[in-house]
């Protein structure tokens, strides 16, 4: 976590670069056998330039889950909701070109819910408000499915399952990145118990707001 740096999604790409080369040499100090860039902004930006340093260091990015949506869509309208920067990204751009080409794709910058999510707020009168302006126009243009396109998000899903249909689907990446981590040999390791990154996400569980940590588990 890189709490006195964030949110993200409204930084410059080069001041992104350069906290994702502070965090990823920190993590090597550690000696992590692996790292998951645990942002859609973060990876965008940065993940390029650590796989130049890093070639032999298993690194597992996030990127807006554009392809599932595409094909779980039966309207073929698909919403997603990300950062700023996410959103204004090279990589995004060439995620739907490559494909939603036959999608009509609604994007929707959310700022400020980085912000009140790394507080705790996660179900506030503020809360509820500034996301509800968000969903509003992804319903508006006929989406049956919304991505959400920041990895603090998902922390979301009960307030958002209260604004949308039930026949509305919400896709994330969490999932299908913990399967892609598991495909490197450090999983069983870090299975165990037995990376030192593993205590260290512990000891930062543990300065997390109660709301926020009753959601990690």
């Amino acid at each position: 976590a890189d709490c006195g740096h964030i949110p993200y999604g409204e930084k410059t790409p080069e001041f992104i670069r350069e906290r994702c080369a502070t965090i990823a040499e920190f993590f090597q100090l550690q000696r992590a056998k692996a790292l998951v860039i645990a942002c859609n902004t973060a990876t965008v930006a940065g993940i390029a330039d650590l796989r130049a340093r890093y070639p032999d260091w298993p690194l597992v990015g996030m990127e807006p889950a554009v392809k599932p949506a595409a094909a779980a869509t039966r309207t073929g309208v698909v919403g997603v909701l990300a950062t700023t920067g996410t959103l204004q990204s090279a990589k995004f751009a060439a995620l739907l070109d490559r494909f939603a080409a036959d999608v009509h794709v609604i994007t929707q910058p959310c700022p400020g819910l980085v912000e009140l999510i790394e507080t705790g707020d996660l179900v506030s009168p503020t809360i509820r408000q500034l996301l509800q302006g968000y969903v509003a126009p992804l319903l508006a243009a006929g989406c049956d499915t919304i991505i959400l396109g920041c990895t603090h998000y998902p922390f979301l899903k009960p307030l958002l399952r209260e604004m949308i249909p039930a026949s509305i689907t919400l896709i994330d990446t969490g999932a299908a990145v913990a399967r892609q981590l598991q495909r490197f040999p450090v999983s069983q390791a870090v299975a165990a118990g037995n990376d030192p990154g593993v205590h260290y996400a512990h000891r930062y569980r543990r300065r997390c707001s109660p709301a926020v940590a009753a959601v990690i588990g």
